[in-house]
């Protein structure tokens, strides 16, 4: 039988960076995983995904390209080529984290992990059983797309993240129940390639725990560009014909009812963890997701996801868990923090992961970088708080590129100056919030920010400008 100091079952951005760290500490590691290495944000998510929201933002580029004297004629798209090209990005980056664990000597498995004991894991592949001896498992099985009960998934008319994102066929008109980040990327890929996009949000806003005043003007956004984005708005059936879908909705502020009709229906409503139970769309579990918890003890929360200590350590001893399948947020880069941790935790190491300080992106366009606190959460807790805010029509670079969307916004405490919230929504968004969430990590104020000269002209000067209005020092506004 194989012997490990530690097995890590999935290969995503948590499993994959925790099973390199713990190779360089000196531990022999195994990674077992049941489809191509990098999980969902490599497969079917983070990156494909990105491959497709810049064909449809070079598009959006093209058809106005007359904005910048430049003229075009005939100009179409090939959808099939544009899922391509998104196929190959994943492709790429799969393969070099197969490189990456062969570099750091990491034994990769292909089958699926179920728990055995406390100290060993069995493989079932395709064709083959087989069990590891480990000392430490580490589960990273990571999150899929939640389901409304009672709709049936069928890939082709009524689909989750995991079918749109493959899928070639482009529909002329889409319902997309759900307005959180998944909802909005779709919304603004099928929007800009020509369909009529219906968003259906349930809460007051879209895009549910950012900054209002960020949602709002992306929703403000969104409705201008030609889409329907129905807030306070509830799914409660379906009916699917030959060639469309029929929607009943209803508005949870006057109860009144709705029927809408699109081409497809997309369901975006949030993900759960893989942990003992998945929903059949699934693309790449296809056989049971019990993955062996019960037998071990292990305990759930309330809303599925798997229970740990600080140390990531589960309810049974030398087992533990990060990522998706703990709980939110649900980010590639939080569950790669987390496995670092984990591991380092495993090895004696202190650390910690600070979860205030772990930005979130939206990669429509406009896009939307946060990190801290929003102003609605400042409001709650009873702080004063300074807000500066530049907005990017006032930016010389913006105006020269002839993206003046949107803003930047900082938020601090009055008293200590100290940095509790970073917004911004504009284009370059989900590059700039770094600058923000270092300064925030490092614990400065506006004014280190403020007094770091930046270059001009450049889309970062519009953060410069917002640390000075927070301070009362706004000299260009």
């Amino acid at each position: 039988m194989n012997k490990y100091d530690l097995t890590v079952i999935g290969s995503g951005p948590g499993g994959y960076v925790a099973a390199i760290r713990a190779a360089q500490l000196g531990m022999k590691v195994s990674v077992i995983e049941r489809d191509n290495p990098g999980g969902v944000c490599l497969n079917w998510g983070c990156i494909p995904s990105k491959a497709i929201l810049k064909c449809a933002e070079i598009y959006q580029n093209f058809l106005h390209s007359e904005d910048y004297g430049i003229t075009t004629k005939g100009l179409s798209f090939d959808y099939s080529k544009v899922i391509q090209k998104s196929r190959n990005a994943s492709s790429v980056l799969t393969k070099g984290v197969e490189f990456l664990l062969k570099k750091n000597k990491i034994d990769l498995f292909r089958g699926t992990g179920k728990l055995v004991d406390k100290n060993k894991v069995g493989i079932i592949g395709e064709k083959s059983e087989l069990e590891l001896s480990t000392n430490n498992i580490l589960i990273c099985t990571g999150s899929v797309p939640r389901v409304i009960p009672g709709i049936e998934v069928d890939g082709k008319m009524i689909m989750t993240s995991d079918e749109a994102i493959n899928s070639t066929d482009f529909p002329k008109s889409v319902i997309i129940i759900g307005g959180g980040y998944i909802g909005v990327e779709f919304a603004y890929v099928y929007n800009s390639f020509g369909s009529k996009v219906t968003i259906i949000e349930m809460a007051d806003h879209i895009i549910p725990g950012a900054d209002k005043e960020v949602a709002i003007t992306l929703e403000k956004i969104f409705k201008k560009s030609g889409m329907d984005v129905l807030t306070s708005t509830k799914y409660k059936s379906y009916k699917k014909a030959e060639t469309q879908v029929d929607v009943v909705v209803e508005n949870v502020k006057n109860n009144k009812e709705s029927t809408i009709k699109a081409s497809q229906m997309l369901i975006a409503i949030g993900r759960k963890a893989v942990a003992n139970d998945a929903p059949s769309s699934y693309a790449y579990y296809k056989e049971s997701n019990d993955i062996g918890l019960a037998l071990l003890n292990i305990e759930l929360d309330e809303y599925g996801f798997i229970k740990t200590n600080d140390d990531y350590e589960t309810t049974c001893s030398n087992v533990y868990a990060i990522g998706d399948v703990i709980g939110p947020p649900l980010l590639a880069h939080k569950a790669s923090e987390e496995g670092v941790v984990a591991i380092e935790k495993i090895n004696g190491i202190d650390s910690k992961v600070h979860y205030n300080n772990i930005p979130s992106c939206v990669y429509c366009q406009p896009e939307i970088g946060s990190v801290g606190y929003t102003e609605e959460q400042v409001k709650e807790f009873g702080i004063k708080y300074d807000v500066g805010k530049y907005p990017f029509k006032a930016a010389g670079k913006a105006v020269a590129i002839g993206d003046t969307e949107g803003f930047v916004k900082i938020i601090s405490n009055s008293k200590t100056g100290e940095i509790l919230g970073s917004h911004i929504i504009g284009h370059g968004a989900t590059e700039m919030i770094a600058e923000l969430t270092i300064a925030k990590s490092l614990e400065s104020t506006p004014l280190e920010i403020a007094e770091t000269s930046h270059a001009h002209p450049t889309l970062s000067e519009a953060i410069m400008e917002a640390a000075l209005g927070s301070m009362g020092r706004a000299r260009s506004i």
